[in-house]
């Protein structure tokens, strides 16, 4: 008879030192992720009218937002969201900004810019743009679809 060596604790230790790698491997990809600029989230919906997209920008300034339509129908948004500073200090009239070591940052900032092809029956002419409460809303006017053209074939 052959003697064989099993150890059943080695057997959970690899299952234990794989489930750790699959993990590592995970949270690799999560963090990637979130080191990533600011990317505004965006709802788009329509009905027979109108298109609309709305952006979650909070914290971005109006000014600070551009909205731009090139001649092949592509929607552009571009802006930026600054880190805003913890505290700043009054010194002789001037604002000094204190600089911060972070613990933990969540939120994130920098330059964002999304772009849409927008549809043929989108008139380019009829845009509306809002911003509001850290949302931007644009709305999109559709054109009228051609009615077809009824031709009546007379009998002869």
């Amino acid at each position: 008879m052959t003697y064989i060596n099993f150890d059943p604790f080695k057997t959970v230790e690899q299952f234990a030192r794989r489930m750790q790698e699959f993990a590592n491997e995970f949270e690799k990809n999560i963090n990637y992720d979130f080191n990533e600029n600011f990317r505004p989230r965006v709802d788009i919906s329509e009905d027979e009218k109108n298109v609309y997209l709305v952006f979650e920008i909070p914290g971005v300034k109006k000014e600070d937002v551009k909205i731009t339509i090139s001649e092949d129908k592509v929607l552009t948004i571009k802006g930026s969201k600054e880190r805003p500073f913890v505290s700043k200090e009054q010194k002789d009239g001037e604002v000094q900004t204190a600089e911060h070591t972070y613990i933990k940052a969540e939120r994130r900032f920098g330059e964002f810019s999304r772009s849409f092809s927008l549809p043929d029956n989108i008139n380019t002419e009829a845009i509306n743009a809002k911003y509001e409460n850290g949302l931007l809303y644009i709305t999109l006017a559709k054109i009228e679809p051609a009615k077809p053209k009824e031709i009546e074939i007379s009998v002869s």
